[in-house]
């Protein structure tokens, strides 16, 4: 996808053909590092939120919520979002909002160098080191210096990751990455700088891993070549794995099953029958026309807003019975 069609999917993806129900908006927009938003519960009613300096002018774009209403309940779980290579914090917005509806705070950012309206460093490995640790400073950001931070149990925290999202999730509940094995997919003739640096051994440690998760939700993850099933196996969290059986966009069905077999423990493991973008939000009329790529689900027929419905509720579902119903231990 050129760069154009990235600015475009970062504007527009927010658009969805159903709105929120009650889910409060709190937007982050001081720090470049901290760029997204944050859905909680709340008693508001919910409106048109524009996203200001977070969307590009001069599109107005916008979500459905309640923005800054007081935020309902305590003592409650936090899911932090992780988008895919080139997306954006509203990706899953669908589900974040399905997910404070029932009770949850969930937060999700940009990553620097790798969105929509930034993609200084997409194609380096150094983004793949550094996914992570943006996950890490969000979640320090939501546990001390969130302004209702006191809301939050801090034992009941799960992570949501789409694509590189998917990755990003694998690393912090305990995989380790060997950036090494990205040398496997590369051509002898390719001589791009990835390839090299994995060819040389000069490659950044696996990121840190974050033990206050608690539970994950990982959808068509990508990067699989960077794990063994020994590197595999330090994940002790209960996992959701979702996988398309086509793939697409650099993720290869293949791969996606083979390293749900090997994943330890007995993750909860869905296959849809569609491609890769049917795990973002359902499409708006004008997405779907200005970008009919990411909107457009093959096979022809699947229905991605039927699919979202049920999506939504597996994931609810999952969040509560891990992080709410056994009181946030493992």
């Amino acid at each position: 996808m050129v760069l154009k069609k990235y600015f475009a999917y970062a504007l527009l993806l927010c658009c969805l053909a159903s709105p929120a129900e009650a889910a409060g908006i709190q937007l982050l927009d001081s720090d470049p590092g901290l760029a997204g938003a944050i859905w909680y519960p709340c008693a508001g009613e919910p409106k048109d939120v524009p996203l200001g300096k977070l969307a590009v002018p001069p599109d107005d774009i916008w979500l459905t919520g309640a923005k800054d209403c007081p935020v309902t309940g305590a003592k409650l779980p936090l899911v932090i979002f992780s988008h895919g290579r080139g997306g954006w914090f509203v990706a899953n917005h669908d589900t974040a909002e399905a997910l404070a509806d029932a009770g949850f705070v969930v937060a999700a950012i940009n990553h620097p160098g790798d969105n929509g309206n930034d993609s200084s460093q997409r194609d380096k490995m150094s983004v793949w080191a550094s996914r992570p640790a943006d996950m890490v400073r969000l979640l320090d950001f939501m546990l001390h210096d969130w302004k209702d931070k006191v809301v939050i149990d801090p034992a009941r925290i799960g992570f949501f990751g789409f694509s590189l999202g998917g990755y990003t999730g694998l690393v912090l509940v305990g995989a380790h990455a060997d950036f090494r094995r990205f040398a496997l997919i590369c051509k002898e003739t390719d001589k791009t700088e990835n390839c090299e640096r994995a060819r040389s051994g000069d490659v950044p440690p696996s990121p840190p891993h974050d033990p206050r998760i608690r539970a994950a939700v990982l959808a068509d993850a990508a990067m699989n070549f960077a794990f063994t099933p020994e590197a595999l196996s330090g994940i002790q969290v209960p996992l959701q794995i979702w996988r398309s059986e086509l793939g697409g966009n650099g993720v290869d069905a293949r791969f996606t099953a083979l390293t749900a077999s090997q994943l330890p423990g007995q993750p909860e493991i869905h296959t849809i029958p569609a491609g890769h973008y049917a795990f973002l939000a359902p499409c708006s009329p004008l997405l779907a026309t200005r970008i009919p790529r990411i909107c457009t689900d093959v096979p022809a027929g699947f229905d991605r807003a039927a699919f979202h419905h049920d999506f939504d509720a597996s994931v609810v579902r999952f969040f509560r019975e891990h992080l709410v119903s056994d009181g946030g231990t493992r």
